[in-house]
């Protein structure tokens, strides 16, 4: 997939939410310097920037970062390809990780050391946040072509239909391929695979890298874990002093 295509897609299917609105609640109004790992194509690390606050928006993607830079306040934004393993020690008070970033690191392994490296970055009683999906809730089981349809319009004005299918569940990978249909009938596809972790295999990850658990959520109103209809596993931690 072409990759102005693949970003505009991206964007039309991720438009800004309440998960959006909680990040930007967390972070809080008094001007800091914050890390967005995983940034995508930018758009919490724009509105980040755009509050008043030193942004770094981190990710391994250059088509994505370069969607991100071409954006309005781009030129607010720190912007690096890499990832956490290419952070400089002690240089920020908040780390954020949205739009279930963290799921797309499958390896427990490599989740373990993005970790470490995070609590590397921050400052001493620097605040993480992220999001996963709780697997008890096991949305996946919505993904299907009925309950996923949804039709986006691109910013040239395009419509597209897009649906997901869910492809293969084992041992908490859960595998799906977007589809996009554009309107000559060309259908593109977009493969990819998560990791389902439990709220207690994500404390034990986060407390082994230097961090305490301040509290679990499971929905952006602030719901306890398996209330609502979110279905989240919403960590707040704090750097260990």
């Amino acid at each position: 997939m072409p990759v102005d295509l693949s970003a505009a897609l991206y964007d039309a299917d991720n438009a800004w939410g309440r998960d959006d609105e909680f990040f930007l609640r967390f972070v809080g109004r008094a001007p800091t310097r914050v890390l967005d790992l995983g940034c995508g194509t930018g758009r919490l690390t724009l509105a980040l920037a755009a509050a008043g606050h030193r942004v770094t928006g981190v990710d391994p993607e250059p088509g994505s970062l370069a969607a991100a830079r071409a954006k309005p306040g781009g030129d607010r934004v720190t912007w690096l390809a890499g990832t956490a393993a290419d952070l400089p020690d002690a240089t920020y008070d908040v780390a954020v990780l949205t739009s279930h970033v963290a799921q797309e690191i499958l390896d427990d392994g490599t989740w373990a050391e993005t970790l470490r490296h995070l609590r590397r970055a921050l400052v001493d009683g620097g605040r993480l946040a992220f999001d996963s999906r709780d697997p008890a809730a096991r949305r996946w089981e919505r993904w299907n072509p009925t309950d996923t349809l949804r039709r986006r319009t691109l910013p040239d004005g395009t419509t597209v239909d897009a649906w997901t299918e869910l492809t293969a569940v084992r041992d908490g990978l859960v595998s799906f391929l977007h589809h996009y249909l554009l309107p000559d009938g060309a259908e593109l596809r977009n493969p990819g695979t998560l990791r389902f972790r439990t709220e207690a295999e994500l404390r034990t990850a986060v407390a082994g890298a230097g961090f305490t658990v301040e509290r679990v959520l499971g929905g952006w109103a602030g719901e306890p874990v398996g209330a609502g209809d979110d279905g989240e596993l919403i960590v707040l931690a704090r750097a260990a002093r």
